[in-house]
């Protein structure tokens, strides 16, 4: 009798068995197809905004145009290879570039990073009245373009126009924005304004998907708010930090909008004062397509390396946290 009853149930765990299988298989077919479709629009902007440019900068950067005689006739392209980087690592001008954006980065990214955290530790708090229009004028002035706001600054830092300035001279105080001590304050000054309430709304959002619970727990165990703010919300979302501070170097690394409106403004920034600022001139005043390709291949390196050294960084201090 048992034997009977064995034979038959072995059939139905077999035949329940068959059909996971197809639907297995479908289930894992349905998530490719999501997965893919998700992805293929994100895919064709990669390929077609970032890798083809690319691609063509670097297939250009081994070439160069070399004209005969007195240079009114067509040029020839010639095949030059790594002639182009050679020129553009033993240029002064270009070097001095990055200088000046390493004296950028070490003002502009703690203030812009420091800045921002502090305005939305402040928010989160509660202890700042009409919250959401503080974030409104906090964030409006991002929603400004960069060049108004960059002209904008120009006509308060640009003596005989500024009333800023006529206020300090009523004062008896004399300053001068556009000098050669003050420049690079001011050009901060520009990118700080913009990006102060754009990286607080990041903070915010971070902040606000805290759980409550272990805020409540902090002020049980006696913290107040200073100290729960940088001892217990400042780690949760030490995500977020390392995430600004990422963007922030790769937009000093590309910055050119305000120097480019200071250069004509004060002799103090010239047209090579920035890396970005050297390719627009050495592409369209000096027509030399293959160097500023070479300079702009130089600038990604550096931009991808300096990234990944902060994301292996990050990645680094919070597994020795845990």
């Amino acid at each position: 009798m048992s034997t009977v009853t064995s034979s038959t149930r072995a059939p139905t765990s077999s035949a329940a068995a068959a059909p996971a299988k197809p639907l297995r298989k479908a289930g894992q077919r349905q998530q490719k197809l999501a997965a893919f479709t998700l992805l293929a629009p994100f895919t064709v902007l990669l390929v077609a905004v970032f890798l083809v440019p690319v691609g063509y900068a670097i297939g250009l950067s081994f070439f160069s145009e070399d004209h005969d005689g007195l240079g009114f006739g067509g040029g020839e392209t010639v095949f030059t290879g790594l002639r182009s980087y050679l020129a553009v690592l033993s240029d002064p001008s270009f070097v001095s570039g990055f200088g000046a954006i390493l004296l950028y980065c070490v003002i502009f990214v703690p203030a812009v990073v420091v800045g921002a955290l502090a305005l939305a530790l402040l928010l989160d708090s509660g202890l700042m009245r009409l919250r959401r229009t503080a974030q409104m004028l906090l964030y409006l002035p991002h929603a400004v373009p960069g060049v108004i706001a960059a002209v904008i600054w120009l006509y308060l830092y640009t003596p005989g126009l500024s009333p800023v300035i006529k206020l300090f001279a009523q004062a008896d105080i004399t300053i001068d924005f556009l000098g050669l001590h003050t420049v690079l304050p001011s050009i901060v000054n520009i990118a700080l304004w913009s990006g102060l309430g754009y990286n607080m709304v990041i903070f915010y959002a971070a902040l606000q998907a805290l759980p409550r619970e272990v805020i409540e727990a902090a002020r049980i165990d006696g913290a107040g708010g200073f100290r729960t703010a940088l001892m217990v919300k400042v780690p949760i979302i030490r995500g977020s930090v390392v995430m600004v501070c990422m963007f922030a170097l790769i937009g000093a690394l590309q910055l050119f909008t305000e120097p480019m409106l200071m250069n004509q403004a004060t002799p103090m920034v010239n047209s090579r004062f920035t890396p970005n600022m050297y390719i627009f001139d050495a592409a369209f005043r000096r027509n030399n397509y293959g160097l500023a390709s070479a300079a702009s291949v130089i600038l990604l390196v550096v931009t991808c390396a300096l990234s990944y050294a902060v994301t292996r960084w990050a990645g680094r201090r919070e597994r020795s946290a845990r």
